[in-house]
């Protein structure tokens, strides 16, 4: 792999995603399994040299961080925090749909938050800071991941909805022959 790339990680279970519940801003610690997964990934991590470490400073990231080996390093940014679901934090996409049963996020956002380009703006100034050379790691969100997965392929913030990354996992956002790539998810 080639300079300027990124490594992402999306947090670690808490109650909340393996319920299924929308989990925007509201500042959740790893459950049991959680904790766990995050101990795995120091091991699928070992052996990398990242230039720089990037984390949200929303809990169950900064604990991803902290368990897989890398808090010494890390830094905080606050554009890597998760959508803002607004008035549907905590809910569920069913309890969501029983609202508003044409509703799906990456077209019509959450109101009183956010909506994707929202989302693709943070994602762009993330972006726009991934260092000339070498690997940067970055521990988020899923959501937040899918669209800054989208951008680095130039692909529009909405279509984050093609990706998924589950808790613990990790993609590694690349270069081949010049062109921006998405090398591995898992």
């Amino acid at each position: 792999m080639s300079a300027g790339e990124l490594v992402v990680v999306r947090h670690a279970d808490t109650d909340w995603s393996e319920s299924g519940r929308h989990t925007g801003r509201t500042d959740l610690p790893l459950n049991r399994d959680g904790r766990a997964a995050a101990a795995r990934l120091s091991e699928r991590l070992a052996g990398r040299t990242f230039v720089a470490v990037w984390c949200s400073p929303l809990h169950r990231a900064v604990e991803t961080c902290e368990i897989a080996g890398f808090s010494r390093s890390a830094q905080e940014r606050h554009e890597l925090v998760e959508w803002d679901y607004g008035a549907y934090e905590g809910l569920t996409t069913e309890q969501i749909h029983d609202q508003r049963p044409a509703w799906d996020l990456w077209r019509d956002g959450c109101p009183g938050g956010e909506d994707a380009a929202a989302v693709g703006a943070r994602a762009d100034h993330v972006l726009a800071t991934v260092p000339d050379t070498g690997t940067a790691l970055v521990f988020s969100h899923g959501h937040f991941l899918r669209v800054l997965m989208a951008r680095w392929l130039g692909l529009a913030p909405e279509q984050g909805a093609l990706f998924l990354v589950a808790p613990a996992g990790i993609g590694v956002l690349a270069h081949e022959h010049d062109r921006r790539v998405l090398w591995s998810l898992g």
